[in-house]
């Protein structure tokens, strides 16, 4: 397993008495697809950001590889161990693709886009010209240009089209399947839950 989470709880900080999850436990293995659903609210973006190490728990704690994430190391987990996929692409809108996906890391920027199916008269153009569905993939290729060997991404097809949003889950898939990464998805979408290997219901701040 590359994943633990044992007996997590979390409240925000301002509001204490407003628990967000409570005693949640899972276990994540690489060369798995696993989506997130569950209802607004419950709990499921908190959940990635523990993961990611963008937040701690307030109880209970998260493993990589056995060792836990501390606050010492959170800096160092989050460059190195994970990648991430935003919503709402989180691309720096004053470079080009190319120059978005060179900042994920090390590997070819040009072989990541054309994995992603964006044309090369396109790579240095600046992201803002290109289209949502565009976006979204120059910000896969860009988790994918990092080493990490987990992926979390955060309704990832939310703001897309039908057959775009197919091209994002094909690619999530292989992902996993072939590069042999965890990939952890939070979605609202019935059809990218289902074509997950595994799928994590949280309800009530509680994995069910």
């Amino acid at each position: 397993m590359i994943l633990e989470v044992k007996d997590v709880d979390y409240a925000y900080k301002s509001q204490k008495t407003k628990q967000i999850l409570n005693h949640v436990s899972m276990q994540f293995e690489e060369g798995t697809f696993y989506t997130l659903v569950g209802p607004s609210g419950a709990g499921k973006t908190t959940f990635l950001s523990l993961l990611a190490g963008l937040d701690t728990p307030v109880k209970g704690s998260i493993l990589y590889h056995g060792n836990e994430i501390s606050h010492q190391v959170l800096n160092y987990h989050r460059r190195h161990h994970v990648s991430l996929v935003f919503q709402n692409y989180n691309l720096i809108d004053y470079l080009t693709a190319e120059e978005n996906v060179r900042l994920g890391g090390g590997k070819d920027p040009g072989k990541l886009l054309e994995e992603v199916n964006i044309p090369r008269e396109d790579w240095k153009r600046n992201v803002l010209k290109l289209s949502g569905g565009q976006q979204q993939r120059v910000a896969i290729a860009r988790a994918l240009s990092s080493e990490a060997k987990v992926l979390l991404a955060d309704e990832p097809t939310g703001n897309l089209d039908e057959n775009t949003a197919q091209e994002i889950i094909d690619l999530l898939k292989k992902t996993a399947h072939e590069l042999g990464k965890c990939v952890i998805v939070v979605t609202h979408s019935r059809h990218l839950a289902e074509e997950a290997d595994e799928v994590i219901q949280i309800k009530d701040g509680e994995s069910v």
